[in-house]
Protein backbone atom coordinates (compact mmCIF):
# COMPACT_ATOMS: atom_id res chain seq x y z
CA UNK A 1 0.00 0.00 0.00
CA UNK A 2 1.47 3.61 -1.26
CA UNK A 3 1.77 5.77 1.96
CA UNK A 4 0.01 9.40 1.26
CA UNK A 5 2.06 12.42 2.99
CA UNK A 6 0.70 15.71 2.88
CA UNK A 7 2.07 19.01 3.49
CA UNK A 8 0.91 22.35 4.71
CA UNK A 9 2.72 25.88 3.51
CA UNK A 10 1.57 29.01 2.45
CA UNK A 11 3.39 28.99 -0.83
CA UNK A 12 6.49 27.70 -2.69
CA UNK A 13 7.41 30.50 -5.06
CA UNK A 14 9.80 32.21 -2.07
CA UNK A 15 13.38 31.30 -2.66
CA UNK A 16 13.84 30.52 1.65
CA UNK A 17 15.14 27.35 3.48
CA UNK A 18 11.75 26.30 3.86
CA UNK A 19 10.62 25.94 0.53
CA UNK A 20 13.81 24.72 -0.53
CA UNK A 21 14.09 21.70 1.90
CA UNK A 22 10.28 20.47 1.75
CA UNK A 23 10.76 20.84 -2.29
CA UNK A 24 14.26 18.67 -1.64
CA UNK A 25 12.35 16.21 0.61
CA UNK A 26 8.95 16.32 -1.15
CA UNK A 27 11.01 15.11 -4.62
CA UNK A 28 13.07 12.40 -2.60
CA UNK A 29 10.13 10.96 -0.89
CA UNK A 30 8.19 10.72 -3.83
CA UNK A 31 11.01 9.25 -6.14
CA UNK A 32 13.23 6.78 -3.61
CA UNK A 33 10.06 5.89 -1.31
CA UNK A 34 6.84 5.73 -4.10
CA UNK A 35 4.88 7.73 -1.51
CA UNK A 36 2.43 9.39 -2.70
CA UNK A 37 3.10 13.33 -2.08
CA UNK A 38 0.79 16.07 -2.18
CA UNK A 39 1.74 20.11 -0.99
CA UNK A 40 -1.46 22.02 0.04
CA UNK A 41 -0.65 26.09 -0.43
CA UNK A 42 -2.81 29.45 0.30
CA UNK A 43 -1.00 32.04 -1.86
CA UNK A 44 1.03 32.41 -4.75
CA UNK A 45 -1.89 31.83 -7.03
CA UNK A 46 -0.13 31.97 -10.87
CA UNK A 47 3.04 31.64 -9.25
CA UNK A 48 5.81 28.30 -10.23
CA UNK A 49 7.64 27.16 -7.72
CA UNK A 50 11.28 28.40 -7.11
CA UNK A 51 12.60 25.31 -6.82
CA UNK A 52 12.66 22.42 -9.17
CA UNK A 53 9.88 20.41 -7.91
CA UNK A 54 9.42 16.33 -9.83
CA UNK A 55 5.97 16.23 -11.74
CA UNK A 56 5.07 13.47 -9.75
CA UNK A 57 4.19 15.63 -6.60
CA UNK A 58 0.62 16.83 -6.38
CA UNK A 59 0.03 20.60 -5.40
CA UNK A 60 -2.96 21.95 -4.06
CA UNK A 61 -3.56 26.06 -4.50
CA UNK A 62 -6.65 26.79 -2.12
CA UNK A 63 -6.28 30.12 -3.40
CA UNK A 64 -7.35 31.77 0.23
CA UNK A 65 -4.31 34.56 -0.61
CA UNK A 66 -3.90 35.30 3.19
CA UNK A 67 -1.01 38.36 1.54
CA UNK A 68 -4.33 40.49 0.24
CA UNK A 69 -4.64 41.31 4.00
CA UNK A 70 -1.79 42.93 4.52
CA UNK A 71 -2.82 46.45 2.30
CA UNK A 72 -5.08 47.02 4.98
CA UNK A 73 -5.04 49.08 8.31
CA UNK A 74 -4.17 46.75 11.43
CA UNK A 75 -8.09 46.47 12.49
CA UNK A 76 -9.55 46.07 8.73
CA UNK A 77 -6.99 43.47 8.94
CA UNK A 78 -7.43 41.01 11.75
CA UNK A 79 -11.23 40.96 10.74
CA UNK A 80 -9.93 40.30 7.35
CA UNK A 81 -7.78 37.51 8.59
CA UNK A 82 -10.22 35.91 10.93
CA UNK A 83 -13.01 35.80 7.78
CA UNK A 84 -9.93 34.14 5.39
CA UNK A 85 -9.19 31.47 8.16
CA UNK A 86 -12.82 30.12 8.37
CA UNK A 87 -12.38 29.88 4.90
CA UNK A 88 -9.08 28.48 4.82
CA UNK A 89 -10.29 25.77 7.73
CA UNK A 90 -13.61 24.85 5.64
CA UNK A 91 -11.59 24.06 1.80
CA UNK A 92 -8.39 22.33 3.99
CA UNK A 93 -11.03 19.88 5.54
CA UNK A 94 -12.60 19.53 2.53
CA UNK A 95 -9.37 18.71 0.41
CA UNK A 96 -7.75 16.51 3.07
CA UNK A 97 -10.92 14.25 3.03
CA UNK A 98 -11.01 14.06 -0.60
CA UNK A 99 -6.75 13.04 -0.36
CA UNK A 100 -7.16 10.67 2.83
CA UNK A 101 -3.05 10.94 3.65
CA UNK A 102 -1.57 9.05 6.49
CA UNK A 103 0.05 12.07 7.46
CA UNK A 104 -0.83 15.64 7.45
CA UNK A 105 2.21 17.76 8.32
CA UNK A 106 2.10 21.61 9.18
CA UNK A 107 5.05 23.29 8.44
CA UNK A 108 3.99 25.68 11.67
CA UNK A 109 1.99 28.09 9.64
CA UNK A 110 -1.24 29.55 10.13
CA UNK A 111 -2.33 26.06 9.39
CA UNK A 112 -1.32 24.78 12.76
CA UNK A 113 -3.84 26.76 14.27
CA UNK A 114 -6.67 24.03 12.42
CA UNK A 115 -4.78 21.46 12.27
CA UNK A 116 -6.11 19.05 15.32
CA UNK A 117 -9.42 19.84 13.86
CA UNK A 118 -9.43 18.59 10.53
CA UNK A 119 -11.59 15.30 10.22
CA UNK A 120 -10.17 13.53 7.47
CA UNK A 121 -8.31 10.68 10.21
CA UNK A 122 -4.81 11.02 9.22
CA UNK A 123 -1.79 11.51 11.75
CA UNK A 124 -1.04 14.88 12.41
CA UNK A 125 2.78 16.19 12.50
CA UNK A 126 4.35 19.57 13.03
CA UNK A 127 7.80 20.88 11.45
CA UNK A 128 9.23 23.74 12.70
CA UNK A 129 11.63 25.55 11.10
CA UNK A 130 12.53 28.10 13.30
CA UNK A 131 13.55 27.54 16.86
CA UNK A 132 11.28 28.55 20.08
CA UNK A 133 12.99 31.55 21.20
CA UNK A 134 12.18 33.35 17.98
CA UNK A 135 9.35 31.76 16.79
CA UNK A 136 6.33 33.81 17.82
CA UNK A 137 8.50 37.41 18.60
CA UNK A 138 6.02 39.92 17.21
CA UNK A 139 7.51 41.37 14.08
CA UNK A 140 7.19 44.79 15.11
CA UNK A 141 7.97 47.50 18.27
CA UNK A 142 4.65 49.57 17.83
CA UNK A 143 3.12 48.62 21.27
CA UNK A 144 4.69 49.35 24.61
CA UNK A 145 7.27 46.60 25.40
CA UNK A 146 5.23 44.40 28.18
CA UNK A 147 2.23 44.24 25.83
CA UNK A 148 4.85 42.43 23.28
CA UNK A 149 5.32 40.24 25.98
CA UNK A 150 1.66 39.74 27.36
CA UNK A 151 0.92 38.43 23.69
CA UNK A 152 4.00 36.67 22.75
CA UNK A 153 3.24 34.77 26.15
CA UNK A 154 -0.53 34.37 24.82
CA UNK A 155 0.43 32.79 21.45
CA UNK A 156 3.11 30.42 22.98
CA UNK A 157 1.08 28.66 25.37
CA UNK A 158 -2.13 28.39 22.40
CA UNK A 159 0.56 26.77 20.12
CA UNK A 160 2.01 24.44 23.03
CA UNK A 161 -1.74 23.54 23.65
CA UNK A 162 -1.72 22.65 19.81
CA UNK A 163 1.73 20.63 19.71
CA UNK A 164 0.53 18.49 22.38
CA UNK A 165 -2.44 17.66 20.35
CA UNK A 166 0.07 15.98 17.49
CA UNK A 167 1.48 12.76 17.09
CA UNK A 168 4.86 14.09 16.53
CA UNK A 169 6.87 17.48 16.73
CA UNK A 170 9.98 17.54 14.39
CA UNK A 171 12.79 20.28 15.56
CA UNK A 172 15.32 20.88 13.39
CA UNK A 173 18.66 21.15 16.54
CA UNK A 174 18.94 19.21 19.87
CA UNK A 175 19.96 23.15 21.19
CA UNK A 176 15.99 23.67 20.30
CA UNK A 177 14.31 20.49 21.46
CA UNK A 178 15.56 20.98 24.77
CA UNK A 179 13.67 23.97 25.39
CA UNK A 180 10.14 22.72 24.52
CA UNK A 181 10.35 21.13 28.32
CA UNK A 182 6.52 21.27 28.27
CA UNK A 183 6.23 18.37 25.87
CA UNK A 184 6.68 14.85 25.11
CA UNK A 185 6.20 14.43 21.93
CA UNK A 186 9.74 16.13 20.40
CA UNK A 187 11.33 14.30 17.84
CA UNK A 188 15.14 15.97 16.64
CA UNK A 189 15.53 15.59 12.38
CA UNK A 190 17.96 17.94 11.16
CA UNK A 191 17.41 19.63 7.69
CA UNK A 192 18.99 17.54 4.32
CA UNK A 193 21.75 18.87 1.96
CA UNK A 194 19.45 20.52 -0.86
CA UNK A 195 22.04 19.30 -3.33
CA UNK A 196 24.36 17.05 -4.46
CA UNK A 197 27.61 17.98 -5.49
CA UNK A 198 30.40 16.98 -8.12
CA UNK A 199 32.78 19.89 -7.35
CA UNK A 200 34.38 21.25 -4.51
CA UNK A 201 35.99 24.87 -4.05
CA UNK A 202 40.27 24.59 -3.87
CA UNK A 203 39.86 27.67 -1.07
CA UNK A 204 41.73 29.25 -2.97
CA UNK A 205 39.68 32.42 -4.82
CA UNK A 206 39.72 35.90 -2.92
CA UNK A 207 36.02 35.26 -1.54
CA UNK A 208 34.02 35.01 1.46
CA UNK A 209 30.33 34.12 0.43
CA UNK A 210 26.68 34.76 2.22
CA UNK A 211 23.47 33.42 1.57
CA UNK A 212 20.25 34.48 3.26
CA UNK A 213 17.31 36.69 2.94
CA UNK A 214 17.66 40.37 3.24
CA UNK A 215 15.82 40.84 6.51
CA UNK A 216 17.15 41.86 10.58
CA UNK A 217 17.34 38.23 11.37
CA UNK A 218 19.82 37.27 9.20
CA UNK A 219 22.15 40.07 10.46
CA UNK A 220 23.80 41.08 7.09
CA UNK A 221 23.81 44.50 8.77
CA UNK A 222 26.17 43.66 10.93
CA UNK A 223 28.36 41.77 8.58
CA UNK A 224 28.92 44.68 6.19
CA UNK A 225 30.80 46.33 9.58
CA UNK A 226 33.12 43.25 9.83
CA UNK A 227 34.04 43.53 6.14
CA UNK A 228 34.76 47.30 6.32
CA UNK A 229 37.34 45.63 9.23
CA UNK A 230 38.28 42.77 6.85
CA UNK A 231 39.10 44.90 3.72
CA UNK A 232 41.35 47.02 5.60
CA UNK A 233 43.78 44.25 6.30
CA UNK A 234 42.82 42.29 2.94
CA UNK A 235 41.59 44.94 0.13
CA UNK A 236 41.89 42.32 -2.72
CA UNK A 237 39.42 39.87 -1.24
CA UNK A 238 35.42 39.96 -1.89
CA UNK A 239 32.68 39.30 -0.38
CA UNK A 240 28.96 38.28 -1.94
CA UNK A 241 25.60 37.96 -0.31
CA UNK A 242 23.29 36.36 -2.17
CA UNK A 243 19.36 36.94 -1.40
CA UNK A 244 17.03 38.99 -1.22
CA UNK A 245 14.27 41.19 1.13
CA UNK A 246 12.85 44.14 2.10
CA UNK A 247 15.99 45.29 3.88
CA UNK A 248 18.44 45.16 0.27
CA UNK A 249 18.05 48.97 -0.47
CA UNK A 250 19.09 50.00 3.46
CA UNK A 251 22.27 47.12 3.17
CA UNK A 252 22.89 48.64 -0.38
CA UNK A 253 23.04 52.16 1.20
CA UNK A 254 25.51 51.35 4.58
CA UNK A 255 27.86 49.38 2.28
CA UNK A 256 27.83 52.85 -0.23
CA UNK A 257 28.62 54.79 3.23
CA UNK A 258 31.30 52.71 4.30
CA UNK A 259 32.86 52.93 1.01
CA UNK A 260 33.11 48.96 0.04
CA UNK A 261 31.22 49.45 -3.60
CA UNK A 262 33.99 47.39 -5.23
CA UNK A 263 34.63 44.62 -2.83
CA UNK A 264 30.78 44.36 -0.91
CA UNK A 265 27.88 42.94 -3.50
CA UNK A 266 24.59 42.07 -2.91
CA UNK A 267 23.17 39.62 -5.60
CA UNK A 268 20.22 37.58 -6.75
CA UNK A 269 19.18 34.44 -5.00
CA UNK A 270 20.50 31.47 -7.18
CA UNK A 271 19.13 28.62 -8.08
CA UNK A 272 22.41 26.77 -8.42
CA UNK A 273 23.90 28.50 -5.31
CA UNK A 274 26.30 25.14 -5.07
CA UNK A 275 28.21 26.70 -7.86
CA UNK A 276 28.88 30.22 -6.10
CA UNK A 277 29.75 28.37 -2.83
CA UNK A 278 32.60 26.69 -5.10
CA UNK A 279 33.92 29.78 -6.43
CA UNK A 280 34.23 30.75 -2.61
CA UNK A 281 36.68 30.11 0.20
CA UNK A 282 35.02 31.02 3.12
CA UNK A 283 31.46 30.86 3.92
CA UNK A 284 29.81 33.68 6.66
CA UNK A 285 27.01 33.22 8.69
CA UNK A 286 25.95 36.58 10.85
CA UNK A 287 22.52 35.97 11.69
CA UNK A 288 21.39 36.98 14.85
CA UNK A 289 18.96 33.46 15.09
CA UNK A 290 18.19 30.42 13.37
CA UNK A 291 16.09 27.51 12.92
CA UNK A 292 18.57 25.37 11.60
CA UNK A 293 21.59 27.01 9.27
CA UNK A 294 20.82 24.93 6.18
CA UNK A 295 23.27 26.86 4.52
CA UNK A 296 26.32 26.33 6.76
CA UNK A 297 25.87 22.71 5.89
CA UNK A 298 25.53 23.40 2.24
CA UNK A 299 28.41 25.07 2.37
CA UNK A 300 30.43 22.93 4.02
CA UNK A 301 29.44 20.33 1.56
CA UNK A 302 31.25 22.19 -1.22
CA UNK A 303 34.28 22.28 1.01
CA UNK A 304 34.13 25.68 2.75
CA UNK A 305 35.24 26.50 6.06
CA UNK A 306 32.59 28.43 8.57
CA UNK A 307 32.80 31.21 10.22
CA UNK A 308 29.54 31.97 11.87
CA UNK A 309 27.81 33.74 15.04
CA UNK A 310 26.85 30.44 17.58
CA UNK A 311 23.61 32.03 17.60
CA UNK A 312 20.58 30.03 18.59
CA UNK A 313 20.24 27.64 16.96
CA UNK A 314 21.88 26.03 14.71
CA UNK A 315 25.63 26.80 14.25
CA UNK A 316 26.57 24.67 17.52
CA UNK A 317 24.71 21.71 16.84
CA UNK A 318 27.02 21.74 13.35
CA UNK A 319 30.11 23.56 13.37
CA UNK A 320 33.28 21.60 15.63
CA UNK A 321 35.14 24.48 16.39
CA UNK A 322 38.83 24.88 15.09
CA UNK A 323 38.22 21.87 13.13
CA UNK A 324 35.43 22.61 10.49
CA UNK A 325 34.49 26.74 11.37
CA UNK A 326 34.65 29.25 14.26
CA UNK A 327 31.66 30.15 16.00
CA UNK A 328 32.07 33.68 17.11
CA UNK A 329 29.89 35.08 19.91
CA UNK A 330 26.76 36.87 18.80
CA UNK A 331 27.63 40.27 18.14
CA UNK A 332 31.05 40.22 18.19
CA UNK A 333 32.42 41.98 15.35
CA UNK A 334 35.71 42.72 16.05
CA UNK A 335 35.83 38.88 16.64
CA UNK A 336 34.04 37.31 13.40
CA UNK A 337 36.55 40.14 11.62
CA UNK A 338 39.73 38.39 12.99
CA UNK A 339 38.69 34.72 12.48
CA UNK A 340 37.95 36.00 8.62
CA UNK A 341 41.29 37.30 8.51
CA UNK A 342 42.88 34.17 10.29
CA UNK A 343 41.35 32.51 7.63
CA UNK A 344 42.75 34.48 4.43
CA UNK A 345 45.95 34.55 6.39
CA UNK A 346 46.43 30.52 6.49
CA UNK A 347 45.79 29.01 3.16
CA UNK A 348 47.24 25.59 4.16
CA UNK A 349 44.44 25.78 7.41
CA UNK A 350 41.60 27.10 5.47
CA UNK A 351 41.99 24.42 3.00
CA UNK A 352 41.93 21.88 6.15
CA UNK A 353 39.03 22.85 7.46
CA UNK A 354 37.68 23.01 4.05
CA UNK A 355 38.03 19.41 3.83
CA UNK A 356 36.83 18.06 7.09
CA UNK A 357 33.76 20.25 6.23
CA UNK A 358 32.70 17.88 3.56
CA UNK A 359 33.17 15.26 5.79
CA UNK A 360 30.79 16.72 8.42
CA UNK A 361 27.75 18.09 5.98
CA UNK A 362 27.96 14.27 4.83
CA UNK A 363 26.48 13.60 7.87
CA UNK A 364 23.13 15.65 6.55
CA UNK A 365 23.49 13.87 3.44
CA UNK A 366 19.52 13.15 1.90
CA UNK A 367 19.90 9.46 2.17
CA UNK A 368 20.59 9.71 6.02
CA UNK A 369 17.75 12.28 6.72
CA UNK A 370 15.63 10.82 4.42
CA UNK A 371 15.43 7.43 6.50
CA UNK A 372 15.21 9.14 9.63
CA UNK A 373 11.87 10.58 8.02
CA UNK A 374 10.88 6.96 6.50
CA UNK A 375 11.16 5.51 9.76
CA UNK A 376 9.21 8.13 12.03
CA UNK A 377 6.53 7.88 9.20
CA UNK A 378 6.40 4.35 9.67
CA UNK A 379 6.84 3.90 13.04
CA UNK A 380 3.92 6.28 13.53
CA UNK A 381 1.74 4.43 11.24
CA UNK A 382 2.80 1.00 13.22
CA UNK A 383 1.85 2.98 16.86
CA UNK A 384 -1.57 3.63 15.55
CA UNK A 385 -2.09 -0.01 13.92
CA UNK A 386 -1.42 -1.24 17.08
CA UNK A 387 -4.00 0.44 18.62
CA UNK A 388 -6.86 -0.30 16.67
Amino acid sequence: MVMKIAYCIPDLHNSSGMERVLTVKANYLALHYNYEVHIIITDGHATSPFFHLESLINVHQLDVNFDEMYQYPFLHRALIYRKKMGYFKKKLDCLLNQIKPDITISLLRRDINILNKMTDGSIKIGELHFNKTYYRKLPYNKLPMFVNRVIETFWLKSLIGKLRGLEAFIVLTHEDAANWKELKNVFVIPNPISFVTEHYSDCMDKQVIAVGRYVGQKGFDLLIPVWKKVIEKHPDWQLKIYGEGWMANNLQKQIDELGLGGSCWLEHPQVDIAKRYCESSIFVLSSRFEGFGLVIVEAMSCGLPIVSFACPCGPKDIISEGVDGFLVFPFDLDDMANKICYLIEHEDIRQEMGRRAILKASEYNLDIIGEKWRHLFESLMNNRDGMV
